[in-house]
Formats: C-alpha cells, structure tokens, sequence
C-alpha cells in the first residue's frame, strides 16, 4: 500500500511510486527553498533560500546540513555542467555565472543587446554545452528576493548561451514569465513553464513544449500542461520522459503525453525539484520552508 505523501490519479502513477516509501523532511528553516542541483562525485545537493541570501549543502553520507555560500546575490536556479560545474542564476546580480574548479567565479551572461537581464531564473545545460535559461523579473520585482529595479528589456525571455562564442540569443520572447525548464531525455524537446499568472490576471500558469532542431533552433510552442493547484515552477525530467514538476500542493507527475497521473502531497508550495542520490533515484523537493525527499521506481534523464 502507498502512503499517504502519493495521490494516485491513474494507476500508470503506481510503477512509479513505491509502497513504504515516506516522504522525509531533510531540513526545516529556509524563507523560501529554490534551485536544487545534486553533485554526484560529492554525494551532497546544494540549494538556495533566496530571501535569506545564502545557498545550503545537504550531505547525503552524514545528513548534515551547512551554508555553502553566503552571501550569494540572492541566486535562485542551479545546474551542473558536463566539467562538473556550478551554474547558478543571480537574481541581485541580474546573471548567470559558473563556480569554476579553482573556486574562481565566471559572468556568463548578463546583458542581452546591450541591456541588463532582468533576473535569471532557472537554467539547464545541454549535452553540445549550450547553455539555457529563463529571465522573468521576480528579482527585480521587489526587495525580498533582490534588489528592486526598472527592467531594461521589454519582455522576459528564455536565452541560450552558445558553447563556443558565448553569444546569448533569445530563443522565446512570447511568454509573460517563463520559469522552469527542462529537455527531454533525447533533447528534441524543450518543456518551459510560464508563470505570468502572478503579473496578469488569468494569465499563463502551464508548461509548454517546444521542438529542438540540431542547430538548437526551436519550433511550436504547444500547451503541454496547465496546473491545477497554484504555479508550475521548476520541474525534472525521468528516463521515460515523465514530468515531474513542482506544483501548490506537492509534486505532479506528468506522462510525456500530458496526463497528470499522480501527485507527491508536501502540504507546502513547492518551487522545484532535482533528481539525486548513487542511482539518481532519489527526488530531492525544495518545499517552501524545507528540504524533502523521497525514492522513486525511476531515475533521472541521462545527464551530459
């Protein structure tokens, strides 16, 4: 029998989530937990509470939990590059910038045509090294997640860094705040959240899906998903392209079809989610206030 952390929508749910497997709280104490990213060399997450400035470690081996980086310009998503790097979105630093095996800190973008970003977001790699992210204004909205500012794009866009001239070009300039994103496990499809219901009245609150050429350029823009319960915000892919994103309620699961089929209930806002632990079987859930965590029958997308 399942436990009472899994709402089970469409039995596909239960190959998937296993009985007697608890949802466990890890930590308790952030302002607003966001930005989970997992190194596997290290067996430790890392992420961020925005509000209060400073990025967490969890280390899986002992359980303990420690600042990794304070202050740190309120930084919001991470991932980690094919060398094993830290990507990091700045919210007061209006960036993206890479923690360098030195320790050394390198800008990676943060200026489109001449303009500061507005405030990155979320940012994922891809396997030829480009790098993409998402730029709503949530940092620059007001004082508690960075610093209060006029945008200087007129708009909010999903970018790409390109691997080898670090160009940034703009890749989607049609959503109010795009958010999360996520490849699927063979790249030819790009999954974006837009979150503009927070700045316009019955505005956008689903994922879309978009298709990758080999030269990185995108096509469609399909509705893929709108959430029920609250905002879509940060989300992972599995190997067999399922969803996993966060929600108001806890974790919904999405087939690569768009069925919702079941829901991990937090009973917190969730804001993202990262897969972890020696067989990347572990989803690690950045709740509100804590750091959750709970084994799953699937793993992790292949990564670069």
């Amino acid at each position: 029998m399942l436990t009472d952390a899994f709402e089970v929508i469409d039995k596909r749910f239960t190959r998937y989530a296993m009985a007697n497997v608890h949802l466990e709280t890890l930590y308790t104490g952030t302002r607003w937990a966001e930005g989970p990213a997992y190194f596997p060399a290290g067996k430790y997450l890392i992420w961020s509470d925005i509000p209060n400035d400073r990025l967490l470690r969890y280390d899986e081996t002992t359980g303990a939990v420690s600042d990794f980086l304070k202050p740190c310009r309120n930084h919001n998503g991470h991932t980690v590059d094919r060398e094993g790097r830290l990507v990091s979105c700045e919210h007061r630093g209006r960036c993206v910038s890479r923690i360098e095996v030195d320790g050394s800190t390198t800008i990676l973008a943060d200026r489109f045509e001449g303009k500061r970003l507005n405030s990155p977001n979320d940012v994922i790699v891809k396997s030829d090294g480009s790098i993409w992210f998402t730029d709503p204004t949530y940092g620059i909205d007001g004082e508690y997640e960075g610093d209060k500012a006029e945008a200087e794009i007129d708009g909010s866009y999903v970018y790409r860094i390109d691997p080898d001239s670090g160009t940034v070009s703009a890749m989607i300039t049609d959503m109010v705040k795009p958010n999360g994103l996520a490849f699927s496990p063979d790249e030819r499809l790009l999954y974006v959240a837009d979150t503009g219901a927070t700045h316009v009245e019955d505005g956008p609150r689903h994922i879309r899906t978009f298709a990758v050429s080999d030269d990185g350029s995108l096509a469609g823009g399909d509705l893929f998903a709108t959430c029920d319960i609250g905002l879509f915000d940060g989300f992972r892919v599995d190997i067999h392209g399922n969803i996993w994103t966060s929600a108001g309620d806890g974790v919904h699961c999405y087939t690569p079809e768009g069925d919702l089929i079941g829901k991990i209930l937090t009973g917190e806002v969730v804001a993202n989610v990262e897969f972890g632990g020696i067989k990347r079987n572990r989803l690690f859930i950045c709740a509100t206030t804590t750091l959750r965590a709970v084994y799953l029958n699937t793993r992790a997308a292949s990564r670069p």
